[in-house]
């Protein structure tokens, strides 16, 4: 422990407090003491994802139930204030860092899948927030090895959501398949991860990017980097007109490059592959709740006539995260905010589950 920062015996952290639905409850916990390896932060800022509202309301069926008294988050920002035996030796780190906490929490760093950059596959993997306790607190736990350091002129709310939104999508762009000038898709295009997929696809890779999302948030599509926006609400209501049909169009009739779909919805990757073009990829990234439905045009004749690819894609690795933290240094991507308090957070959950969110919420954990 060090000696000249006072670290409390409790401290603040949000808990689920009746998985399977919006319920959270602010409690004070133990601080933990860091073990070999690990070191304690202390926490400022924590983003809001969606898999938070999916873990909390056991959204993802093929996931074991979320254990009451869950601390969720995993997009933490903030200070070491202590290391366990060894950590400070190894890692580089100085009481004071300012680091990160991501989605995935832990990995072995040594197996093949770790070696080959799959790190949220590891077999020996923790994830903040589900089964292990999140950020959504002020003190947490981290291996020394695998927090992500966050560069100096980018501030820590603006940091946090690129631990998991900005890794995610920056991860799935790479998988694309496109080319600098090529159009790229992005369903859920105002949403947090959505948002940042535009920055960091256009102004960081340069794509020419398309939003699609309901018409309020056209907007912040368009301040993101959205050449073209389509209002999805439009294509629900009118029959007589086509997404795949505009898409192509504002493509110079091809179709795009790729699609990213950000949002858990099944009815985005069903118009998905008809908004691609011959040799285009379909970017599996949102992952809807409740019980799995099949891509429902995804046969093999329309792969083998469009000689697409369908790829999944989950959070990116400590490399890519070093990537994107040195891009949002360099100013490429910037995290539209809005900051709440933890006891607001079961309100914020609500509007998320309604899909009334734009941009990314930041639970502020120093009050």
């Amino acid at each position: 422990m060090s000696d000249s920062v006072v670290i409390p015996t409790k401290h603040k952290a949000l808990i689920y407090n009746d998985p399977g639905h919006i319920s959270t409850t602010v409690e004070f916990v133990d601080t933990p003491k860091p073990g070999v390896g690990e070191v304690l932060v202390k926490l400022t800022h924590s983003g809001v994802c969606h898999s938070d509202l999916s873990v909390m309301t056991n959204g993802w069926h093929y996931q074991a139930p979320t254990p009451k008294g869950q601390i969720g988050g995993h997009e933490g920002v903030g200070e070491i204030v202590a290391f366990g035996p060894g950590a400070a030796e190894t890692s580089g780190l100085k009481l004071g860092s300012r680091v990160g906490i991501k989605w995935t929490a832990s990995c072995c760093g040594n197996c093949v899948i770790c070696l080959e950059g799959l790190d949220s596959y590891c077999a020996t993997g923790k994830v903040s927030g589900y089964l292990y306790p999140g950020t959504f607190q002020e003190y947490a736990l981290a291996p020394a090895h695998y927090v992500t350091p966050i560069p100096d002129v980018v501030p820590s709310e603006m940091a946090a959501p690129l631990l998991c939104a900005g890794l995610t999508v920056y991860a799935a762009l790479k998988k694309a398949g496109a080319e600098p000038g090529d159009w790229v898709v992005i369903p859920g295009s105002g949403g947090g991860l959505g948002h940042l997929a535009l920055q960091i696809g256009g102004r960081g890779m340069g794509y020419r990017m398309i939003g699609i999302d309901m018409g309020d948030k056209e907007g912040l599509s368009r301040e993101c980097g959205a050449e073209e926006f389509f209002d999805i609400a439009k294509y629900s209501k009118d029959a007589s007109v086509s997404l795949a049909e505009d898409v192509k169009k504002a493509t110079g009739g091809r179709g795009a490059a790729a699609v990213v779909v950000c949002t858990a919805s099944n009815a985005a990757y069903a118009q998905a592959l008809d908004l691609i073009k011959i040799g285009g990829t379909v970017v599996c990234v949102g992952i809807p709740e409740g019980k799995e439905v099949p891509i429902p045009n995804a046969t093999p004749s329309t792969a083998i006539n469009l000689a697409a690819r369908i790829v999944g894609s989950s959070v990116g690795n400590r490399l890519e995260a070093v990537q994107l933290m040195e891009m949002a240094a360099r100013g490429v991507v910037k995290t539209r905010v809005k900051l709440e308090r933890l006891e607001n957070a079961t309100e914020v959950f609500k509007l998320m589950e309604k899909n009334a969110l734009q941009g990314r919420v930041v639970f502020d954990l120093q009050g």
